[in-house]
């Protein structure tokens, strides 16, 4: 009997949810597009309220707290390089935040989660917004790693910080009916080789939080957002290597980010801004990158030999002889495709 029912339900469920979405899906974004006009319109008013951003000494997480300064919020910065964060945290003053806690911590240490919301509780009383930002990439392919355990580092910071740090800011996200923004990666969805355990940690991340959403319902509003390539330490070209240490090599960033139209910073960290205090579910930055999600729910076959061809390189050869380096330094597209700041970076140290 239960074999039957399979049966029909795989003869009946795909025409019936195609048909279903082609009546379904004109009326609903319709709504959904009246609901982000009036969502604009009546956008929350950041004045005073008390913001949480993780990472927040360099790149994404240092331009989200100069743009909710500049909107008047109270800001706890969280990161774990002092002299850096230290910068961040004068300059987001200056940019009109009445009030920047400054939290040295390492959110890949669940103890020091625990302490960047107990700090923001003592110091304000209150939370209004987490920002879930924090994260480091890894370039290596799987088969050069000499001790696989150095990838847990990815997990616990991309992964685990953002959920612990969540945990402990719960009871308070939800007497304020907080937000949270959680910054995965449009990796989450895109098969791009040599970044697999970094790719897997934002996949892991958008589950999450699609999954806590529900769980959370109307008390707490979650949005992710689905960076493309954005001026960042990433594009920066620091990564984690084979051998679990941190590199910062601009030929290699060349062959990963290739001949990718990258997105300044400081316009991606106003439209998080602004889809956060709009509510949204969703933002990709920039806009054209979610068509990336197309050709993955529809060819992927094609998705993953086009990254192969392109990011793949003979055997024994290094990733700086990859295909992506070669069209990169064939064209010359790096002076129109990349921001100023990338052409001779200067990567945050402490």
């Amino acid at each position: 009997m239960l074999g039957l029912i399979h049966t029909f339900l795989n003869l009946v469920a795909p025409p019936f949810t195609f048909f279903s979405l082609c009546v379904f899906l004109p009326a609903f974004y319709l709504f959904k597009s009246f609901s982000y006009v009036l969502s604009s319109i009546f956008s929350e008013n950041l004045q005073g309220k008390v913001v949480v951003i993780t990472g927040a000494s360099s790149g994404i997480g240092e331009h989200l707290a100069y743009e909710y300064a500049k909107r008047g919020a109270r800001l706890a910065l969280v990161g774990r390089r002092e002299n850096a964060l230290r910068e961040v945290v004068d300059r987001a003053s200056d940019f009109g935040s009445p009030d920047v806690l400054m939290i040295r911590a390492d959110v890949s240490k669940v103890e020091d989660c625990k302490r960047i919301v107990d700090d923001t509780m003592n110091h304000y009383g209150r939370l209004d917004h987490l920002v879930n930002n924090a994260g480091i990439t890894l370039l290596s392919i799987l088969e050069d790693a000499t001790d696989i355990t150095n990838f847990r580092t990815i997990m616990d910071t991309n992964f685990w910080g953002s959920v612990y740090t969540t945990h402990f800011a719960l009871p308070h996200l939800k007497s304020s009916k907080g937000k949270i923004v959680v910054l995965s990666s449009s990796a989450s969805w895109l098969p791009i080789p040599r970044q697999s355990i970094y790719n897997a940690s934002k996949a892991a991340l958008l589950s999450m939080y699609e999954t806590l959403r529900i769980e959370f319902g109307p008390d707490i509003q979650i949005t992710i957002v689905t960076p493309g390539f954005i001026e960042s330490e990433l594009t920066q070209g620091k990564f984690l290597m084979s051998e679990g240490k941190m590199t910062v090599d601009q030929d290699l960033r060349d062959a990963q980010v290739s001949a990718t139209p990258v997105a300044k910073v400081e316009g991606c960290a106003k439209s998080i801004v602004n889809s956060a205090c709009r509510g949204d579910r969703y933002l990709t930055e920039p806009a054209w990158f979610r068509v990336t999600y197309l050709w993955k729910v529809f060819c992927p076959e094609l998705l993953e030999w086009g990254y192969r061809l392109i990011y793949m390189n003979r055997a024994g050869s290094s990733a700086r002889d990859a295909p992506s380096k070669k069209i990169l330094d064939y064209t010359g597209a790096k002076n129109v495709l990349y921001p100023e700041s990338l052409h001779t970076p200067e990567v945050k140290t402490d």
